[in-house]
């Protein structure tokens, strides 16, 4: 089958181009709705919340089916149709219910659609999976330029009306990308079992879960922090999409970086960085230089860990097991990780104050990294099965 490069690229360009309008300004949305500290926390909590049920209920279905595409559509149709509640009423019991059914079908997507392009890849995975993924890095980075400029001049009310409109055309690529054909089942259920409760597939999920945890403080509050610390959102904007191009630039790499070193070395490092940027952002906010160099540390911090991330899933989970891994990945890490991480973020937000936040993301990190470097074989190639 002939790879649809640009269609699965244009896939990703718009998913993290809503991401890219959602993520720096939509603490800001709420904050202008005059929603505390707290319910902020909450409410973005609701749209992580989800993470944990939605990738599982898709990843089964599309494992039974052995197709992915009509899930993939289904929830690119009803994310925008739920997603219309926002521009109904404000009041905080209603945005909770309408984060929770945006999220629960905006949440299944990207889980099945990293499944389905790794069947259009199969062994070009290392080859091709980079560049394509570095698209939506790209549209990430447009949104936050664009929208920083936008909620600049028109104030962060406008936000919704943008959003929708991305969501929209996200279902019009989806609607354009064929199934990679159907996959033999040959696998068992206690197959399945049997890989997740594997010493080095627990630490993987523990590792992730806890940068997860880590990354709450920066995807609810650095917008908030950084208005606190006299950054316009223009400004804002740009400390945003810094931290994306310097992803887009580890993603153009990662081939070389997957070839010369190991998986565990590649995690390890991530992680150490990671604890560095948090360290950075709590104690050096004031100094803007400090503040790009720990943006550039988003290459490692989600950039790298992502991809090495990728290839131990592929490792762990082999061909027949690969939508539930990729359903698990996003349920523990992205979904209970990031749970906590708002969360907390949000409860401690007020009390403690920014800097402490985010000295408490980087102990994870810590954390996370003493775990991996204990328990992750450090032999592990990406092109292991």
């Amino acid at each position: 089958m002939t790879l649809p490069y640009w269609r699965l690229s244009a896939f990703y360009f718009c998913y993290f181009a809503t991401l890219g309008s959602f993520l720096p300004f939509w603490s800001l949305y709420l904050k202008s709705q005059a929603f505390s500290a707290d319910q902020i926390g909450e409410l973005s909590a609701c749209l992580l919340v989800t993470k944990i049920i939605a990738p599982q209920l898709f990843g089964w279905l599309a494992d039974r089916s052995q197709m992915r595409m009509p899930w993939i559509r289904l929830s690119c149709l009803l994310s925008p149709l739920i997603f219309v509640g926002f521009l109904y009423q404000n009041l905080y019991h209603w945005y909770a219910i309408v984060s929770l059914g945006f999220s629960f079908f905006w949440n299944a997507t990207l889980p099945q659609f990293e499944a389905a392009t790794l069947f259009h890849l199969q062994n070009r995975l290392s080859q091709h999976y980079s560049r394509i993924r570095s698209w939506g890095s790209i549209g990430f980075i447009m949104a936050v330029m664009v929208v920083g400029r936008v909620v600049d001049y028109y104030g962060p009310e406008i936000l919704p009306v943008i959003i929708l409109a991305i969501l929209v055309m996200n279902l019009l690529v989806a609607l354009t990308i064929p199934e990679a054909g159907r996959q033999p089942v040959t696998d068992s259920a206690r197959g399945l079992s049997e890989i997740v409760f594997r010493k080095h597939t627990l630490a993987f999920f523990v590792v992730y879960l806890l940068l997860q945890v880590a990354h709450g403080p920066y995807y609810v509050f650095f917008s908030v922090y950084l208005k606190t610390h006299h950054y316009t959102a223009t400004e804002t904007a740009w400390l945003w999409a810094l931290g994306v191009a310097a992803e887009i630039i580890l993603f153009m790499f990662a081939g070389a970086l997957l070839k010369r070193f190991s998986l565990w070395a590649l995690l390890c490092t991530t992680l150490v960085f990671s604890a560095i940027r948090w360290w950075m952002i709590a104690c050096l906010v004031d100094v803007s230089h400090f503040l790009v160099i720990a943006q550039l540390l988003h290459a490692a911090s989600f950039g790298l860990a992502h991809v090495v991330a990728i290839q131990l899933l592929y490792a762990y989970f082999g061909h027949h097991h690969q939508s539930q891994g990729q359903a698990l990945y996003s349920a523990i890490s992205f979904g209970v990780g990031g749970m906590l991480g708002s969360l907390g973020s949000g409860y401690f937000w007020d009390k403690l104050g920014g800097e402490a936040v985010f000295l408490m993301a980087m102990c994870a990190s810590i954390g996370a990294c003493l775990i991996a470097a204990v328990c992750i074989p450090k032999g592990v190639m990406p092109t292991e099965k």
